[in-house]
């Protein structure tokens, strides 16, 4: 029963004690876990990852930036960054190549020189908040 039909049984039998308010539950037993999901990537270096590859076989380059083992995927996307899965790719040849870290570039998962904006825009931020305070 709720609070109101309690209410009303009670003053149709003549109760004239108030109600106390029923017992709830701390508010932290409610709470969802403070865990936010990215939508946008998140910058895990600031310089491109130079790594060894071979040819024909299967790579998983994490595009969310939240992965342990960048530059490639850990799965922590399904946790962290559900909208942004990983980028699979296969080489043509053995060697090596750069791939990109602050995961802003263009040409995903290859480095396209776009570290430095991100760079820049580090630096931008520095300076503003020296002048700042």
């Amino acid at each position: 029963m709720n609070a109101a039909a309690l209410m009303i049984i009670a003053v149709r039998k003549g109760f004239t004690e108030t109600f106390k308010q029923q017992r709830l539950l701390p508010v932290s037993t409610f709470m969802i876990p403070s865990r936010l999901q990215s939508t946008v990537p998140v910058v895990a270096a600031r310089i491109p990852c130079r790594v060894k590859v071979s040819a024909g076989k299967r790579y998983s380059w994490c595009a969310c930036g939240h992965s342990k083992k960048q530059p490639f995927c850990d799965g922590a996307h399904k946790t962290k960054a559900p909208g942004i899965p990983p980028v699979r790719f296969t080489p043509e040849k053995d060697g090596h190549l750069f791939l990109c870290a602050c995961k802003q570039t263009g040409n995903q998962p290859y480095c396209d020189g776009t570290h430095l904006k991100v760079i820049l825009q580090d630096v931008v931020k520095s300076v503003k908040n020296v002048f700042k305070s």
